[in-house]
């Protein structure tokens, strides 16, 4: 049988916590797709668990954003060939519960999350920090065009479909765009993806706030007005009550009071970044209620945002350095402690790993 290697996760607690595992490529069952990893980049979420901020089942196979390759396909009826270049849900579902059929798919009552199950759940192949990974049935599977390169594909299927699911869920604003004003708190990649989403939408102006001048250079590149935050001070003013929609994906809960002084009465703030603990809010409803406030959390992200997201890309791929977002060398899987060093010094908003 092919040979195929993954980096096993047995824990923060061990030295190594990534262990290199070389086995056989495993045998798929009625509707699933093996694929070949072409290129997987390292998400903030995975170094939260590396690290031990984050607690996941051990051991298991990180990763979750990438971009494959279709080696064998046992779907009926699939429009998928092996050879295919194709990015995918982070979660499999299973379509017929109440969550699924009402839109829900990402809290599926039987929810698989890849990059994030133990390595005795399945084949083992559950993640993206290997030469191949298996697809179960309820996968939602994207084809790549051919210009979008590896490095545009590869997160993909985490940080700009989820802020597709973001542009929407902003309220409807018709054909009064052009006098809209958007506040993104956050200049890493989900904050870029808004920048960019918002602005081929047609928003006037869009704002990218951020405490690190550094992470502010792309945001032009992208669309958006940079605005560095000192404190509570802004070296661009922004009047309150005048910003129609503010996104949070900058984790911090600090950043609410701003935002809620800024938005405009029936205004839309739609929280993305604090998906941890430490994220305790300090608001009252008086400050909601009586601006008319609308405020939804948004979690990853379902089929269409994903199918949105692939041609979003396609179509802006001249318009937008997309490749810059993942920056340095291409790390091998025997290299992904190197990998991991890399990400956690946040030089680059993605760092590569090339099983």
């Amino acid at each position: 049988m092919a040979k195929c290697t993954r980096v096993v996760f047995v824990g923060a607690e061990h030295n190594p916590c990534c262990l290199i595992d070389d086995c056989t490529v495993p045998t798929i069952g009625d509707g699933e797709v093996l694929v070949k990893v072409l290129l997987a980049t390292v998400c903030g979420s995975d170094l939260h668990t590396i690290s031990g901020q984050r607690k996941e089942a051990t051991p298991s196979v990180l990763g979750h954003e990438a971009v494959a390759e279709i080696v064998t396909i046992n779907r009926n009826a699939s429009k998928f060939s092996p050879g295919d270049r194709v990015t995918f849900t982070v979660v499999d579902f299973c379509g017929e519960c109440a969550r699924c059929k009402g839109g829900l798919v990402q809290k599926c009552t039987r929810l698989f999350k890849y990059g994030h199950a133990q390595l005795a759940d399945g084949t083992g192949f559950n993640g993206c920090y290997a030469t191949h990974i298996v697809l179960r049935p309820g996968t939602h599977l994207v084809k790549i065009p051919d210009h979008v390169t590896d490095r545009m594909a590869a997160p993909i299927n985490c940080a700009l479909a989820t802020m597709v699911n973001v542009m929407n869920s902003i309220p409807s604003i018709g054909d009064n765009k052009a006098n809209h004003v958007a506040l993104i708190q956050g200049a890493g990649l989900l904050g870029l993806y808004g920048c960019a989403l918002l602005q081929d939408r047609g928003y006037q102006k869009v704002y990218c706030v951020d405490i690190n001048r550094d992470r502010l250079t792309l945001v032009p590149l992208f669309g958006g007005i940079p605005n560095f935050i000192s404190g509570n001070e802004l070296t661009i003013d922004i009047d309150p009550d005048s910003v129609d929609t503010v996104i949070e994906v900058c984790g911090s809960p600090n950043v609410i009071q701003q935002g809620i002084s800024l938005l405009r009465p029936g205004g839309t703030y739609l929280m993305v970044g604090m998906v941890h603990p430490n994220s305790k809010l300090n608001l009252t409803g008086e400050q909601i209620i009586r601006k008319c406030l609308t405020i939804k959390g948004i979690h990853n992200y379902g089929p269409a945002d994903l199918e949105q997201a692939v041609e979003f890309i396609s179509r802006t791929a001249n318009k937008y350095p997309f490749e810059r977002l993942v920056g340095g060398e291409e790390y091998s899987l025997r290299d992904i402690t190197d990998a991991i060093k890399e990400a956690e010094l946040r030089k680059y908003l993605r760092v590569a790993v090339k099983p």
